[in-house]
């Protein structure tokens, strides 16, 4: 008997998996926890139904959400994420030698324990306890509204903007997300796929663009996400991302970003262009 996953992507469209074996399977306070392995996309992390991250293409999400920004930013000493509970993002923080402080906050404890056993790729740094992390398990909106002028980057790497994550895409988020920035800080959001969610897309970038004077979308090609094009936007209240002025080396080994990607990710078809008009 063949055993499939299955992620309903739209209204009209999912998305299937044939699996080799069911790993894991949770009910948290927050959300169904699930881990799989897939033929395709090697083990697989499933919250609530939505495919999160793989083994396969991870190094794509984490990589482009975490150098794209901390390569902005001249001097990211003090870095929060937001969600990530499967610890990719905070893999790739923590590598960056300017960075002191890689704080996280994480609602779902259930989802750090899961990654931690079955993602040890994806976890490393939180199964290592990197000297550089700080891990808190609680609420990121309850986080933002008690912080002032303290973060140089902030990543909120959140799942869709449904359950737990739905509070993450609201305005009065952002304004949060701007007032615990430092005066040169900047942030970056997952957003989603250009093709299927588009209406939440020009929300959240002009939303953004009340408060940051530099706001820029960028892209990358993701299997696993709806459409396989992911976007990013990144808000800034200092250091434009396209004009910055980055190292002639990166100082580690990537598999997907480069400095010359790092231009021409922000390059937009022109349907994307229109979208965020």
């Amino acid at each position: 008997m063949e055993l499939w996953s299955t992620e309903k992507q739209t209204e009209n469209l999912s998305m299937s998996c044939r699996i080799s074996e069911t790993l894991f399977v949770g009910q948290s306070e927050f959300q169904k926890v699930e881990v799989v392995d897939s033929f395709e996309f090697g083990r697989m992390l499933v919250l609530d139904g939505v495919f999160q991250t793989s083994i396969f293409d991870e190094f794509i999400y984490h990589e482009m959400i975490v150098h794209v920004p901390l390569l902005t930013h001249p001097n990211p000493r003090r870095v929060l994420v937001i969600g990530g509970g499967d610890g990719g993002s905070v893999r790739e923080v923590v590598r960056h030698e300017a960075v002191e402080i890689a704080e996280m906050v994480e609602i779902d404890k259930m989802v750090v324990d899961v990654s931690k056993k079955f993602l040890p790729e994806i976890s490393a740094a939180l199964r290592d306890n990197h000297p550089k992390l700080r891990l808190e398990i609680g609420d990121g909106i309850a986080h933002m509204k008690k912080i002032d002028n303290h973060y140089d980057v902030i990543i909120v790497d959140c799942s869709d903007p449904i359950g737990p994550g739905a509070g993450l895409f609201s305005q009065e988020f952002y304004q949060n997300v701007c007032k615990a920035l430092k005066p040169d800080g900047l942030f970056v959001q997952q957003t989603e796929s250009p093709f299927y969610h588009q209406s939440l897309i020009s929300r959240i970038i002009q939303d953004i663009r009340d408060l940051f004077p530099i706001t820029k979308m960028y892209l990358a090609s993701i299997p696993l996400y709806p459409g396989g094009l992911h976007s990013f936007i990144i808000g800034s209240k200092k250091y434009d991302p396209e004009t910055v002025m980055l190292p002639k080396q990166l100082p580690f080994s990537t598999r997907y970003y480069n400095l010359p990607l790092h231009r021409s990710c922000f390059v937009l078809p022109n349907f994307v262009q229109q979208l965020i008009k």
